[in-house]
């Protein structure tokens, strides 16, 4: 929010800045490899730790969404998957509810990525509850 004076009045406007938009296969890699990076090439933990947080960073910074097109790869391990999305909240501890609501997934080739995705994150928020208790 910003205040903004409009005659004596204080005014909060909510300024929305342009969409961030990520497409994995053209400016990642269309073969996404393994979890962490001692693994092998094109891992989970490269992709969050030099694109993808990165990224959230300035969208949250900015109010802006962030969109990350999934397909067009030759695929995605499912802890390729949780590395990127859970660890943003794991490693990088980022809020969960700021993520849901900056995040959008478009996944039309196997759009159960999706669900996954987001189970990732929830089950990452869970093992962060259970820490902070």
């Amino acid at each position: 929010m910003v205040p903004l004076y409009i005659g004596n009045y204080l005014k909060q406007i909510l300024i929305v800045m342009p969409n961030i938009n990520f497409k994995i296969k053209t400016e990642f890699s269309s073969t996404p490899g393994p979890r962490y990076r001692k693994e092998g090439k094109w891992s989970g933990e490269y992709l969050r730790e030099d694109f993808i947080y990165p990224i959230f960073l300035k969208a949250l910074s900015d109010n802006s969404k962030v969109f990350i097109d999934l397909d067009g790869t030759a695929g995605y391990g499912t802890s390729f998957l949780e590395e990127v999305f859970g660890g943003l909240l794991r490693v990088n501890e980022l809020d969960y509810d700021e993520i849901i609501s900056s995040l959008e997934l478009k996944s039309d080739e196997e759009p159960y990525l999706i669900e996954d995705i987001h189970e990732y994150l929830l089950d990452a928020k869970k093992q962060n509850d259970a820490v902070i208790q």
